[in-house]
């Protein structure tokens, strides 16, 4: 470990306070693959410190009113839009997504947080006579302790889907960031020192061992997840069975639908907007797109744009980002090859030595470009394994029914998208897609609060 590089310390009680363990990981830049930081695999000695922080402030924290405890988020969310670019930059070095990318990130974190500041409204309870003389009461209660554990690809968003509720409704908060982006909440822990009282948000850095330890804690009441399918399965039946509550979201495969009547060149562009964005990293990319009938222009277009897109990290709208790592560059390179393999057609091969190769020859990092594959089957790997990359199989379907077929054959259920231009093909879709979030003629159909 060199000792010009800063060593990451646990948040704990408002105080920086380092790991019992001396093992560490480095964390790199994927622009370029250098090390910029260590980060320390804290034991659950660590964890078990932080979940007695966070317990011994909760008494005082949850006896709080909804609306003294918003005094305090509003200032949090105050410090941390003041402090908006030295975040986003922290995101463009840890993550590799590109300016916009990352100011993005950081925007819809503060979103929820701006939710959270509406509980006084939103959060309270019902008194009702049910009978003559008998008065019923419902309200919502702090639980204690909650645990979380996030992904690496949005460094500050997906914390912040969870932090500011669990806080604003009295609750104490234990997170577990990502080891290969640990600076960006390191830093919001720095700024919310002055501002949250000590325990009520702890932060403990590390990898399996931490995130366990979290999971099997006893002071831990709630856990939220975000992660791969296989983990949060393992995540959501060990917390329930040790009685906890927990919110575990796993992985994705989402399905766009071109009907013959789109708007090629609305669609060509959202397609790419969506499969390439955030280098595809992102639960609510694009995957596949089911082309209804022959449409050979709407496929063109979605080619030539994608292969107009630059390596980079500015905010221009054509600079994609790198990948988080070499292990990611490695799997989108074997899905890619896998899929011609299995007798795909590559219509735009990422992994040739363009502009992103160049890229990655000149500065090193973890630079892929996008891929567009054109398969036969609805059966080839491409077509239901998470690549999670800036890929996008094409697959031309005779029908509308083949295609709900097709997508609701889907064993992911993160979002759907239909193209068309008519309202009667727009409402039949969504009624029958078997996805949770549903678009049209919009790729990433992320909802906003107060939306699930």
């Amino acid at each position: 470990m060199s000792h010009d590089l800063p060593l990451l310390k646990n948040f704990i009680g408002n105080q920086a306070q380092a790991a019992s363990s001396p093992s560490t990981l480095a964390v790199t830049t994927p622009h370029t693959g250098e090390t910029i930081a260590y980060v320390p695999l804290s034991t659950a000695a660590d964890v078990d410190q932080a979940v007695a922080s966070a317990k011994a402030a909760f008494p005082q924290w949850s006896s709080l009113t909804y609306k003294a405890r918003t005094v305090y988020l509003l200032a949090l969310y105050n410090e941390l839009k003041s402090h908006l670019d030295e975040l986003s930059d922290l995101v463009v070095r840890e993550h590799g997504k590109n300016k916009t990318e990352a100011i993005g990130d950081i925007s819809k974190g503060l979103e929820t947080l701006e939710y959270a500041l509406s509980l006084p409204q939103i959060a309270q309870g019902k008194n009702e006579y049910v009978s003559t003389g008998i008065l019923c009461r419902d309200e919502r209660v702090p639980l204690g302790v909650v645990g979380g554990i996030v992904p690496f690809n949005f460094p500050f968003m997906v914390p912040f889907w969870a932090i500011p509720i669990a806080l604003g409704m009295g609750n104490t908060y234990v997170l577990k960031p990502s080891e290969k982006v640990p600076l960006t909440m390191t830093r919001v822990a720095e700024l919310a020192q002055g501002i949250l009282p000590p325990g009520v948000l702890n932060i403990v850095h590390g990898g399996k061992d931490a995130a366990a330890a979290l999971v099997e804690h006893p002071g831990v009441v709630a856990l939220t997840f975000v992660g791969t399918s296989a983990i949060a399965e393992q995540v959501y039946w060990r917390g329930t069975r040790l009685n906890k509550r927990v919110l575990a979201l796993g992985g994705a495969k989402n399905c766009l639908v071109a009907l013959p009547d789109c708007d090629v060149e609305l669609t060509a562009q959202d397609v790419v907007n969506s499969f390439t964005g955030c280098a595809g990293e992102r639960c609510m990319a694009a995957s596949v797109l089911l082309v209804v009938g022959d449409q050979p222009e709407l496929i063109s277009q979605i080619v030539s744009k994608a292969s107009q897109l630059k390596p980079g990290s500015d905010s221009d709208a054509r600079a994609m980002g790198p990948v988080i790592d070499q292990q990611a560059v490695d799997r989108i390179n074997e899905a890619v090859a896998g899929a011609a393999a299995e007798g795909a057609e590559i219509l735009l091969d990422g992994r040739a030595s363009g502009a992103f190769g160049v890229q990655k020859q000149e500065t090193g990092g973890f630079w892929v470009g996008p891929s567009v594959i054109r398969h036969t089957s609805a059966d080839d790997t491409a077509m239901h394994f998470e690549i999670f990359g800036p890929v996008l199989s094409i697959l031309q379907v005779a029908s509308a029914e083949e295609a709900l077929a097709v997508e609701n054959g889907n064993a992911y259920g993160n979002a759907a998208c239909v193209y068309t231009q008519s309202g009667a093909a727009a409402e039949h879709f969504s009624q029958r897609f078997q996805a949770a979030m549903i678009g049209v003629n919009i790729g990433v159909p992320v909802p906003r609060e107060p939306f699930s």
